[in-house]
């Protein structure tokens, strides 16, 4: 204990500068604004502002970027509550009862109910990741380039078994993915590989070329086609944004079920908030009381639990990318090449080379949660009002911090081709119905995958029973084969179709 309150005190005085501080609340503004504003989301968000942190200290761009991570998942309950529009993927259960609250009348207590439970679980998961990141990290300390290799497949196999659709077209977006992500010239050979002979590929894909080509311009395109088939929505008005004291007693079980899940889901390969708001929803919907409003109907339960899930879901999903290196969901894997960038590797030696940096951002977790709630409960009318911007505003912005972006960063005009030809992928495989976020995750972990596969067998003298003969490799690759099997099952797709078609 006496370790852990030393820590949080460096943490303090690395989050409590006046820069750190101020990029904090650009990063929860950001967020929130992200959040209200439907088809953009945190990823897209994320892969447009990469660029603009290279500039940053570390801590500030790391604290920056986090704030419009979990930002986002509070902004997305305004009007997912207000206007029956999830302004971000986690709060899609949100619109269900959240929208039935409002059109009752009852859209104050919602509105409040969700940015308590959402602050309520953003401040538990923090302290999560503070009490479980260190004895994570001595952890992985006994993890040798066989362990990594495993842990990685783990990875990539649990971002197939949770992603949105259908299981053969994940896998094929991971393989695509770790394409990609061997593109350019062999560390250990010198060779040229996939490169079409230009020069441009020799040193491979820039992480946010493929980032803002995938979330950033092919968004835009999605959103356009949405607004050819749009229609007008109507913002309901909010008379107080405080819940009545019956609200808070009605909901305390349910913000303490959806904590605990979204904190366990953050954890896992290919969870998150999303994930996580599913998962709480479908639990509140077996637990039936008497007398109550079913869930479905109108159900202050069905708010306060998958808005605490999808914060929990957010923050703690921070503990494997930080600790073990494994981004566990596209933000993280956004993150994590932001700290790439940065020449920082994530891993278990991060807390002991970086403390600063680590402790610094998990204070300001805290701190971003108390600006989110005055953000949010006050001001949740006014947030709904930015909606009223045409997108035809927006779009064009939008490709321009995107260009400018991507030509910044080597001042190469080829990158700005290569970042369209990305996004007119993104847009087929949209149209395809495939997730992007398993290729992301399989760019990002796939050299590293490459390396620690050498690796391991240089060290081994070619044999391959390396991967066996350890007990932990052993036992990751028995989770992951598993879990693969499990997934390829009829059964167990029905299961995660019927998961995702809760709206």
């Amino acid at each position: 204990m006496t370790e852990l309150l030393g820590n949080l005190t460096l943490g303090l005085q690395s989050a409590f500068t006046v820069a750190n501080i101020g990029y904090c609340f650009l990063g929860v503004v950001i967020g929130t604004l992200v959040g209200v504003l439907p088809g953009l989301g945190p990823v897209a968000t994320l892969a447009l502002l990469l660029p603009l942190t290279y500039a940053l200290d570390p801590t500030a761009a790391v604290i920056m970027l986090a704030g419009i991570y979990y930002g986002s998942q509070y902004g997305g309950s305004t009007t997912a509550i207000l206007m029956n529009i999830p302004g971000e993927a986690a709060s899609l259960v949100t619109c269900i009862d959240g929208h039935k609250l409002a059109l009752k009348g009852r859209a104050g207590s919602a509105l409040g109910i969700a940015a308590i439970a959402s602050f309520a679980a953003g401040t538990v998961a923090t302290f999560l990741i503070a009490l479980a990141s260190p004895t994570l990290s001595e952890i992985a300390l006994y993890f040798g380039a066989a362990e990594y290799f495993s842990l990685m497949v783990l990875g990539l196999v649990g971002a197939v078994a949770l992603s949105n659709g259908d299981v053969l077209k994940a896998i094929a977006m991971v393989i695509t993915g770790l394409l990609l992500g061997l593109i350019g010239t062999d560390i250990n050979t010198g060779e040229l590989r996939f490169t079409l002979d230009t020069l441009t590929l020799q040193d491979g894909i820039d992480f946010a070329v493929i980032s803002m080509g995938f979330y950033g311009v092919a968004e835009v395109l999605k959103n356009l086609q949405a607004m050819v088939a749009g229609h007008k929505t109507q913002t309901l008005p909010v008379k107080s944004p405080w819940p009545e004291m019956k609200d808070l007693k009605e909901s305390a079980g349910a913000m303490g079920r959806g904590t605990i899940l979204g904190s366990l889901m953050g954890l896992l390969p290919g969870g998150g908030a999303m994930l996580a708001s599913f998962a709480s929803y479908t639990l509140e919907k077996r637990i039936k009381k008497v007398g109550e409003t079913p869930v479905g109907e109108g159900n202050i339960r069905a708010v306060a639990a998958p808005e605490a899930a999808n914060n929990a879901g957010a923050q703690t999903s921070f503990i494997p990318m930080l600790t073990l290196g494994l981004p566990s969901n596209a933000v993280m894997a956004l993150l994590m090449g932001a700290l790439i960038i940065q020449n920082i590797t994530p891993g278990p030696q991060i807390i002991h080379t970086n403390p600063e940096l680590f402790w610094g951002l998990t204070v300001s977790m805290w701190i971003g949660n108390l600006f989110l709630v005055v953000l949010n409960l006050p001001l949740a009318g006014l947030w709904a009002q930015i909606l009223r911007i045409p997108y035809s505003v927006l779009y064009p912005v939008i490709l321009a911090v995107c260009a400018v972006g991507v030509y910044s960063i080597n001042y190469n005009i080829y990158d700005i081709v290569l970042m369209a030809a990305f996004a007119l992928l993104g847009y087929i495989f949209y149209q395809l119905r495939c997730e992007p976020a398993p290729l992301i995750l399989g760019f990002v972990l796939g050299p590293m995958m490459e390396e620690n596969l050498r690796r391991a067998m240089l060290l081994s003298r070619g044999d391959a029973s390396v991967f066996f003969t350890s007990p932990i490799s052993c036992t990751l690759l028995a989770i992951a084969f598993l879990l693969l099997a499990a997934t390829l099952m009829p059964k167990w797709q029905k299961t995660r179709q019927e998961a995702f078609a809760e709206d």
